[in-house]
This record gives C-alpha cells, structure tokens and sequence, in this order.
C-alpha cells in the first residue's frame, strides 16, 4: 500500500525515483486535487543530452502522464554561466549562438518523451533567456541578491566542495544558484509552476528557489529530487568506455545506445526496467526475476524498450535484430556502425593501433596497446596479438568491409572509401 494519493508521487515511488520532498504531504495533497506545473532545468552546454538526464526526463514523462503540466527549462540565459554544482573546475564559457544551436539540437529528443501538442496539460518548452538576458543588474541585486544570505550559500555541500579545491570558485558561479532561484520564482508568476524537481545535487538550489517565492509573495513551492544513480559497480551513468552516452542518434548510433542498455550488469536490470522504461510494474518483476543466462532476455528487452522510446520502435528492434545476428548468427550485419579509411590509407596500410583509435574503441594507442595485448582484438573474428600489424586491403571481406571487433559486444566496420 503506497503511502501516496496521487497518482504521480505513487508512480514515482514505486519505480525508485524519490530521493527527497520538501513537503511530502502537502505536495501530496496538491496533486491529488488539482493538475500542477512542474519543471526541470537543462543548461545546454553540449548539442545532446545523455543518458546520465534519462531520469529527470522520465519524471517529467510521468507528470504529464498523470495529467499534470511539464515544462522543459532551457537555461539559455543561465548557460552563459555555467552550474559549478560539484564540478571540479569552471564551465567553459559559450556564445549566445553555440547556445542556441545546442538548445535546438536538444529539442529534438525531448519531443521522444513529452508531447508538446495535445489539447490538455501539453507540456512547455521555455528558454530562461526570455527573463535573465534583460535584466537590469541593479534593480536585481535590489529586489532579488537582498534576499540572499552569502554565510548560507558557503554552507551548502555543492559550494564548500570547490572552496577546497585548487581551482576557485568565480563570482560569475557564485551567481548560478541566484539565477537558479530567481527561475522558479518567474516560472511561478508566470505560469503557476509550484513543483520545481532535478538530480538530488540540486536540492540546494531547489531550496532556494522555494525560500525566495516565499520571501517574493508566491504561493507554496515544491521540491522533489532523484537520487543519482550509479551502477551496481560504481560507474557513473551517462559514460561508457568510449566516452558519454548521448541521446541524439547522430553522436550516438542506434546501435550503440542499443548495446549499451544491452550490456547493463545483472544486478542493475530490475532497477533500470523500473527507471527507464514503460513498462507495467508486473511484468518488470518478471524479468527482475530471472536468474542464470536467462537474465540476458531481461537485458535485450530493457535495451529495446528504452531504445524504443528515443528512437522509435523500428529503429529499436532493427538494433536487436543487428545484435542477434552478429553475436547469435555470426553473420556480417549492414547496420553494425562503420567508418570510412581512404581507399589509398589502406592500400598503403594502417597501424592496428591508429585503426582502433578512429574506429573510437580506444582513446589513445596506449588504451589500444593494452587492449590488443589483453587479446580482446578481432580483425573479421580473428584474434589479433601483433600490436605493429598493418591493416590494408588484404584484410578486406568478401562483403567489402574489414570487421573490427574489441570484446565480444563491440564491433565496427571499415568501409574502403
């Protein structure tokens, strides 16, 4: 029996994503007797997002669900900032355009999971440019920076953690937590927003947005976080060995977004199924359940599921279809992710280490040298332990591509171009 009303916080905390609530019982009750607005922020600092967002974006995926109001916040105006919440140095600074062009590159995947079209409770997308780009610097120290407290914004855990570190936190940073408040406080105003929710790294921020609409005449507002999730072995969401796990399939092919869920560890797929996908809760403790090799089917339905909801239902089975094939069939699938070697560079041979560093299965020759020495190196499934090998026209199939594996679960094909 959920301790919960309505029907949004009881979905929540069934499939894990509460971390904390400000005022459990009264957002409860606001819930259960009304639609409400809710928003997360996305400083758009690169043109995707990643994996490490999914579950902000399934929260606001089952508010809207629920019959309540999402809206998506682009920090246009805060991204020229940058949030220092527990990074270790300052954010490169952006140019209104690298902003903008980001912002519209991020759209794009959002729409997978919010509808912004239909008649009732369609979800918003809204830049805080529109109200941060024009402010008068001296009315908002005035009316906004008076309410704020210098001795408590040193005391919160994001802050103090980069006081002690070599690289100091800027006045320009400092900032960021100011204009965080000042966000909910205009979103409040100007769209009746009560519920603002994110990673629990920001409970700090969401506080203070929540102490300033009190200070600046709003109705009661609303915190609610996520934890933040690790897998089971301690690795941080969002990365993988080649690097982040991006949501736009053009930084990251179907298939390797596919493979990634795919590769999720046993312990984690219970958790995951509940987090990242649709599916009914039963039919989660099913697959949560299966033990032995049979966990593996729990697998490929996570990673096609999640897959599904990103990029479409064909897209995603095409994936599995690719994986069950190659690792299954043995067969030389079309849709495995490739890149092109000019037709002279093969002709005259590339280094074993060079082709596995372009094909993005390593970072560096050394991460290659380590790999090809561990023998997790294939060229068209054969075992390759000779790190000075030359790769050229010779190792070209009868399907006109070089096939080169790292592992059992990674593979690129090299198309003569």
């Amino acid at each position: 029996m959920s301790r919960f009303k309505s029907d949004f916080l009881r979905t929540l905390d069934e499939r894990g994503f509460i971390h904390q609530v400000s005022d459990e019982a009264g957002l409860d009750e606001l819930l259960n007797k009304e639609s409400v607005t809710a928003y997360i922020g996305y400083d758009p600092t690169a043109s995707s997002l990643h994996v490490g967002h999914l579950t902000q974006i399934m929260m606001l995926h089952w508010f809207q669900q629920t019959g309540h109001r999402p809206i998506s916040l682009m920090g246009g105006g805060t991204g020229m900032v940058g949030d220092p919440s527990f990074k270790e140095e300052a954010r490169k600074l952006m140019t209104v355009e690298m902003i903008e062009e980001n912002i519209a590159s991020i759209k794009t995947a959002f729409s997978k999971y919010l509808d912004y079209g239909r008649p009732q409770n369609a979800a918003l997308m809204i830049n805080n440019a529109e109200w941060l780009r024009a402010l008068n610097y001296l009315e908002f120290l005035r009316d906004v920076g008076r309410h704020f407290s210098v001795n408590r914004m040193l005391s919160f855990d994001s802050v103090k953690t980069r006081l002690d570190r070599e690289q100091s936190l800027s006045f320009l940073e400092f900032n960021y937590m100011i204009l965080q408040a000042y966000d909910f406080v205009e979103l409040a105003k100007r769209y009746e927003c009560r519920l603002q929710m994110g990673g629990s790294d920001q409970w700090g921020n969401i506080v203070n947005g929540i102490d300033l609409g009190h200070r600046m005449g709003t109705k009661q507002l609303y915190a609610l976080t996520s934890p933040l999730l690790t897998t089971s072995s301690g690795a941080k969401m969002g990365k993988s060995a080649s690097g982040a796990v991006w949501l736009n399939a053009d930084l990251m092919p179907v298939y390797d977004f596919w493979q990634y869920w795919r590769n999720t560890e046993d312990a984690d797929v219970g958790r995951f199924l509940k987090l990242f996908t649709t599916l009914p809760m039963d039919e989660i403790a099913r697959l949560a359940a299966l033990g032995g090799s049979e966990i593996n089917e729990a697998k490929k339905i996570l990673a096609t599921e999640v897959t599904a909801i990103l990029h479409g239902r064909a897209a995603s089975e095409q994936a599995a279809e690719t994986a069950r094939k190659t690792f299954e069939e043995g067969a030389l699938a079309d849709t495995l992710p490739s890149i092109d070697i000019a037709k002279p560079d093969l002709e005259a041979g590339i280094g074993l280490l060079n082709l596995i560093v372009r094909a993005g299965l390593a970072a560096s020759n050394g991460e290659a040298r380590r790999h090809v020495q561990g023998g997790a190196v294939k060229i068209n499934d054969v075992a390759v332990t000779d790190e000075r090998m030359n790769i050229g026209t010779g190792e070209i199939s009868a399907e006109g591509v070089i096939k080169l594996s790292l592992g059992k679960k990674k593979h690129i094909l090299v198309r003569p171009a």
